[in-house]
């Protein structure tokens, strides 16, 4: 055990094998991808749903919304609760809440049960991002950023592939994807228990479940230098998340559930792939590389859907992924390196709420404009604008803080 483990990780049973250091980097690392798998999974099935249900475009907005805001209190209130209790604990109670979500959500019939289940995968996803976030770190701390930068899009693009194809082939697919999921999870939770606690308990733990996002004083300047590239590459993630499908099917005219997830996919598949290769660039190197890379993804969409094509939409795509991976990277070098141990999940959690923002207020704000006006093609024009105009502003933020 490194110096950083703590010796009463005994205090839950170790039933599954114990791993080396790379072994605990790879199972947490897919447990941050399975919360994000888990939570982009339903997008294929929406449009299930629409047929069966009637589900509307401001309905399927509402669901977004509900997710984004549950998870957004859970890193406020609960988001530097490994840091009382242990990283462990928490993540063995968040993967059995998702497993119950994956439950209400193959069990529901109308649009309560999916805002039930989304509550519960907000609030699970918020305070086990948080606990499996810092536990990376805590394990290795160059190779713990990395992992942290690379596991959210590549579990978006697994979930919402991995579901697209299950809508497509799979018999009972609005039950199908999440009983495949929840037994994933169940996986997932035998694996946690066998790695070792990388957290001294810390007292104060009911003055911290406070509504708050508190940053340490030593990250604060580097975290008014990260936030802007954060959410502006979180908000391109979400304009392939929210209207990739539709994009999709308006260029190639192609209902396909899995041609509708490749833009994510891309995203996803390209993002873990840059995170990997910019591991040795300094965060700044990165972060400028983000906003670079989101620029040119935006103004590549914007032409795909102008021109009608395919091809440009999947290129931007992958200038997307680049974005993503640099800048989400970027962010998380530069900030998190400046704080303690005990400050982690806590500084985690900060960044995330300020990623999560930039994911669903513009994606929220785009399903309404659709819902309302009827124009995918003017949506993603205003979308793109948006993003372009926040570009822009991290870049003079970064270049403040330079």
């Amino acid at each position: 055990m490194s110096a950083t483990e703590c010796v009463d990780a005994g205090r839950l049973p170790h039933i599954a094998p114990r791993l080396s250091p790379t072994g605990r980097i790879v199972v947490l690392a897919s447990v941050a991808a399975m919360f994000l798998a888990t939570s982009s999974a339903p997008t294929p099935v929406y449009s299930l749903y629409s047929r069966d249900w009637g589900l509307s475009a401001g309905a399927t907005a509402l669901v977004f919304g509900t997710y984004a805001l549950s998870l957004l209190a859970a890193l406020l209130t609960l988001g530097r609760l490994s840091d009382h209790v242990g990283r462990r604990p928490v993540l063995l109670v968040t993967l059995a809440v998702q497993v119950v979500g994956m439950v209400v959500f193959a069990s529901a019939d109308g649009l309560s049960g999916l805002l039930v289940g989304r509550v519960l995968q907000g609030l699970s996803t918020g305070a086990g991002l948080a606990a499996v976030g810092s536990a990376l770190v805590d394990t290795d701390a160059r190779r713990g950023i990395t992992a942290n930068a690379a596991a959210p899009a590549l579990g978006s693009a697994v979930g919402v592939l991995g579901a697209a194809v299950l809508v497509t082939y799979a018999p009972a697919p609005e039950r199908t994807v999440y009983l495949v999921l929840a037994v994933l999870l169940l996986i997932e939770a035998w694996l946690v228990l066998g790695l070792p606690e990388t957290s001294a308990r810390e007292p104060g733990i009911i003055a911290d479940l406070r509504p708050r996002a508190r940053v340490p004083v030593a990250a604060r300047t580097r975290m008014l230098a990260a936030a802007p590239v954060l959410f502006a590459v979180w908000a391109l993630s979400g304009l392939f998340g929210s209207l990739g499908p539709r994009l999709v099917h308006q260029v190639t005219g192609s209902p396909s559930a899995v041609y509708g997830a490749l833009p994510l996919t891309i995203v996803g598949a390209v993002s873990p792939v840059t995170a990997y290769a910019m591991r040795t660039w300094p965060p700044r190197r990165s972060l400028v590389t983000g906003i670079a890379a989101l620029t040119v993804g935006v103004a590549l969409t914007i032409g795909a859907v102008l021109a009608g094509s395919a091809v440009v939409l999947l290129a931007g795509s992958v200038i997307a992924g680049v974005g993503f991976g640099s800048g989400f990277r970027g962010g998380m070098q530069l900030v998190v390196p400046a704080v303690g141990v005990e400050e982690r999940a806590g500084t985690l959690a900060a960044l995330y709420i300020v990623s999560y923002l930039g994911f669903g207020l513009p994606a929220i704000g785009a399903g309404i404009l659709v819902e309302h006006t009827g124009s995918l093609t003017g949506t993603t024009l205003g979308y793109g604008a948006v993003l372009i105009a926040l570009a822009l502003f991290a870049a003079a933020a970064l270049g403040r803080k330079s």
